[in-house]
């Protein structure tokens, strides 16, 4: 059952979506509502919406990498992974604690991913210390 807080939210922004079919913020809004909500298949539509709109966003791209490990498409969802850190995607810590992504801990392709961001983080030059 949708919480009436988010009901309410997910109305306004469907109801904004209407008018203006290519908001992009409106768009991802939409899908982590409807994903929030167990409405993972709206949710999904929205992601391929955002990708199609935005195809160089690494967040759109994360995003639906996420919706489609909640279906469980390992493979597809390690390709939008993929496909988010070529990109730009970099926050490894999150990464690994994404309740989203945990479908894919033990699949081969997260794992090279995982390991892949570890390198670029760890060759990524470190800010100095500023006192």
């Amino acid at each position: 059952m949708t919480k009436p807080d988010n009901k309410f939210e997910i109305e306004f922004y469907e109801g904004v979506l209407r008018r203006n079919p290519s908001d992009r913020e409106v768009i991802e809004l939409l899908g982590g509502l409807y994903t929030k909500e167990g409405r993972v298949d709206e949710g999904l539509r929205m992601d391929r919406r955002l990708v199609r709109l935005v195809p160089d966003s690494p967040i759109a791209h994360y995003n639906l990498a996420c919706s489609l490990a909640l279906k469980r498409r390992k493979a597809d969802a390690v390709r939008a992974l993929r496909r988010a850190v070529e990109t730009g995607y970099r926050d490894l810590d999150w990464l690994r604690e994404d309740p989203d992504l945990a479908s894919l801990r033990d699949y081969a392709g997260y794992t090279e991913i995982e390991a892949d961001l570890a390198r670029l983080r760890a060759s990524e030059p470190k800010e100095p210390n500023r006192s």
